[in-house]
């Protein structure tokens, strides 16, 4: 079997795709380095064995390109604007979007959980919290029916 079809069954493969995609764009925003650039010395810096490495890339190459519309869509949730938020809370609000509006293979309790825990690992000491808030409101928003269905049962 392919280390893509083990990826799939290892949800530890993805989570560690996130983290990896969250320190990546990170990199890109702070130094705007270029993409492929990141995602090559990503590569060479890590063993990607174990990571979804096909989730990586489309995280790292997905959220620049559609930047605009990401932060549009979770601009309106927050309390400040987008450019006061500490730019790990930014990211993980980033790659949370994305997945709420792109990847509904993946269930929105998935997206706002890895939001939540990607903020206890790498964000400031309550951010948790305030990743939570966003990201249930953005998926009630966007996902009403799956939201709704699952606060039904």
């Amino acid at each position: 079997m392919s280390n893509q079809g083990n990826n799939k069954l290892r949800p530890a493969a993805r989570r560690k795709a996130r983290q990896l995609s969250l320190q990546a764009l990170y990199q890109w925003h702070m130094a705007q380095a270029n993409v492929s650039d990141i995602d090559a010395q990503f590569r060479t810096d890590n063993d990607f064995s174990k990571i979804d490495g096909e989730y990586f890339s489309e995280l790292l190459g997905e959220i620049p390109k559609q930047l605009d519309e990401l932060d549009g869509a979770v601009e309106p949730l927050l309390d400040r604007s987008l450019d006061e938020l500490d730019p790990i809370e930014r990211t993980i609000l980033r790659i949370g979007a994305y997945e709420l509006l792109r990847r509904h293979d993946v269930p929105y309790r998935v997206v706002i959980n890895e939001g939540i825990e990607l903020a206890k690992r790498f964000g400031a000491a309550e951010s948790h919290k305030y990743v939570n808030g966003i990201l249930d409101k953005m998926a009630a928003a966007v996902r009403s029916p799956e939201v709704n269905n699952h606060r039904k049962s």
